[in-house]
């Protein structure tokens, strides 16, 4: 097997990457609730398929995801599929000359421009997939952007997202040419960083590009839901609303931020749609995840992966033919963009159903920490069927799809765990 570099580097870096993972499984074994709520005496209460609903709005449900489901597959193996014909055929790499010639082979801006270029073209051949998705969404009544909206926030969101890889691929090559040998270990470091104040900033900077945000207006609802904040043990100094109804009828609440720029944000669609017991219940979940500190447990995972995927990275391009089959030289050379994006899409594919397992258990936390707080299962079983009706959501999706994209319960399983919480308040 060819490498470049020292042997004692590439050690190193497969190491450093072992080691970080080590830490990140140590993490989500301790801070992971795997069993949030006691099996009550008999049994846990059975999953019923349709969690309650109307018979009508469980049809309607399964005929939504079955028109957009295979879209979203396609999406992401054609997104895969454009990742590995740029990042493992000399397209990728030829792509990237040409965008250097036409700044004078300067290589920071080969670096940044290709990098721009190649995320442009990747969102370009998802497209009509979006599109399809949006027709599909408006199709049901779930969205409510106009086409003008959805094309700015198409742009909005590609560009934020282009503008970042491209200093972050900046900042690797520019590493990886001042530093052969250790590049990675500062690249792990900055990453690492990067998540972190990824997540204090996103919502004073990302968020407020796409929704407005305002104070909840003055009522009784305040009230209730600043005591119930300070009722916890947690108290916030304001809730937030967002406009989302400029673009959908979906109702949601979450917690974003830690520190200074924490924050609990409810839809407006929720206010509009929603009895005040139910949004007490689902501002109490958020509630959950502020008690818990489970933004910042998401953070320092999410610093431990990405540290230790920019390890493995190190080591990965270290590998002769890996390099000669993108075309690129090394690190440090402009044509190993592609491959770095290639890569890094299949981190994140790997990572996913890692990911969405950690947050199904902390989202049940969560669940029981409401029906706690507020004492009330009505509520909670209400909202939560509310929830799945109004967001058109699968009661029961199959057991496959739940492993790998679902990030929540299902509504069954939501349903019947405030059954179990009845039951085991019963003894």
């Amino acid at each position: 097997m060819s490498w470049a570099g020292g042997s004692g580097t590439r050690r190193a870096a497969l190491l450093v990457a072992a080691v970080l993972g080590a830490a990140f499984v140590v993490v989500v074994a301790v801070r992971t609730p795997w069993a949030p709520l006691p099996t009550p005496p008999g049994g846990a209460t059975p999953l019923s398929a349709d969690a309650g609903l109307p018979v009508e709005a469980v049809r309607r449900a399964e005929a939504f995801v079955a028109a957009l489901r295979p879209a979203s597959l396609t999406g992401l193996v054609l997104g895969l599929a454009v990742s590995a014909v740029l990042g493992l055929t000399p397209l990728g790499s030829r792509l990237v000359t040409a965008v250097g010639r036409l700044v004078g082979r300067r290589w920071p801006l080969t670096v940044l421009l290709g990098a721009v270029v190649l995320v442009v073209v990747g969102r370009l051949v998802t497209l009509p997939l979006s599109a399809y998705g949006e027709v599909v969404r408006h199709r049901y009544g779930l969205s409510t952007r106009s086409w003008p909206l959805w094309l700015r926030d198409v742009a909005l969101s590609t560009a934020i997202d282009a503008g970042l890889t491209a200093l972050a691929l900046l900042a690797l090559v520019t590493l990886a040419r001042r530093a052969p040998r250790t590049w990675w270990a500062w690249a792990a470091a900055g990453a690492a960083g990067l998540v972190v104040a990824g997540s204090f900033l996103y919502p004073v900077v990302i968020e407020p590009a796409f929704n407005r945000f305002e104070s909840l207006p003055a009522s009784q609802l305040r009230t209730d839901l600043l005591e119930l904040a300070a009722d916890s043990g947690n108290p916030v100094q304001d809730v937030l609303v967002a406009d989302a109804s400029r673009r959908t009828t979906s109702l949601n609440a979450y917690v974003s931020g830690f520190g200074s720029t924490r924050r609990v944000v409810v839809y407006d669609t929720l206010l509009a749609e929603v009895p005040d017991e139910e949004i007490k219940s689902i501002v109490a979940h958020e509630l959950g995840h502020v008690a818990n500190d489970d933004v910042l447990t998401g953070t320092l995972l999410g610093a431990l992966g990405a540290a230790a995927a920019v390890a493995l990275l190190g080591w990965l391009l270290s590998w002769t033919p890996l390099l000669r089959r993108a075309g690129a030289g090394s690190a440090a050379d402009p044509r190993v963009v592609p491959l770095v994006l290639l890569l890094s899409a299949v981190g994140s594919l790997v990572a996913t159903p890692v990911q969405n397992l950690v947050s199904r258990h902390v989202e049940a936390r969560a669940d029981l920490y409401a029906l706690d707080l507020t004492g009330d299962a009505e509520a909670f079983t209400g909202v939560q069927r509310r929830l799945s009706e109004t967001n058109v959501s699968d009661p029961s999706p199959p057991a496959l799809w739940q492993w790998f994209f679902g990030s929540h319960p299902t509504p069954a399983e939501r349903v019947a765990m405030a059954q179990d919480w009845l039951r085991l308040g019963e003894r």
